[in-house]
């Protein structure tokens, strides 16, 4: 018998808070040509949460979108730290603004530990903001990146 089993690591989402985050990102990018993606790790090896966003948005190669519209929702659960990394496309036309109010609307929901449930409304508003100004079209949009959630380390 071994002990390993007993020090497995308890996943962040139960499956059913997986399928309601992806759910959530799908439907969100079936209204428009962005591109969200959701990267959740235990720790954040940077001081700055914003960095280590950046570092996993380039490394998911987030930038390679056609109208650089790709949104990286970054999480590190044990250190109860998290970002919004938008590319050039979506950041020109939704500011600082955008992001901060975003940031501050997730710790709420965190802050009461709905963390499935403030990814799901925050994917949903960037979502829309998306849609606004990167609407859908059926004759030119691909998904140009997975759904699925990354899991860091």
């Amino acid at each position: 018998m071994s002990l390993f089993p007993l020090f497995k690591k308890k996943p962040f989402f139960t499956a059913e808070e997986q399928a309601q985050i992806v759910a959530a990102i799908g439907a969100s990018e079936k209204q428009t040509s962005g591109e969200i993606r959701l990267f959740v790790e235990s720790r954040c090896k940077f001081v700055d949460p914003l960095e280590r966003a950046a570092e996993a948005f380039h490394k998911l190669k987030m930038e390679a979108t056609k109208e650089r519209n790709g949104v990286l929702v970054y999480v590190a659960m044990k250190d109860r730290q998290l970002a919004l990394f938008g590319d050039k496309g979506i950041h020109e036309k939704v500011g600082d603004a955008f992001w901060n109010e975003q940031v501050k609307k997730m710790l709420s929901h965190f802050n009461a530990n709905d963390y499935a449930g403030g990814l799901e409304r925050i994917i949903t508003e960037i979502g829309e903001a998306l849609r606004t100004h990167f609407p859908y079209d059926k004759d030119t949009d691909t998904n140009e990146l997975p759904d699925d959630i990354v899991f860091g380390r």
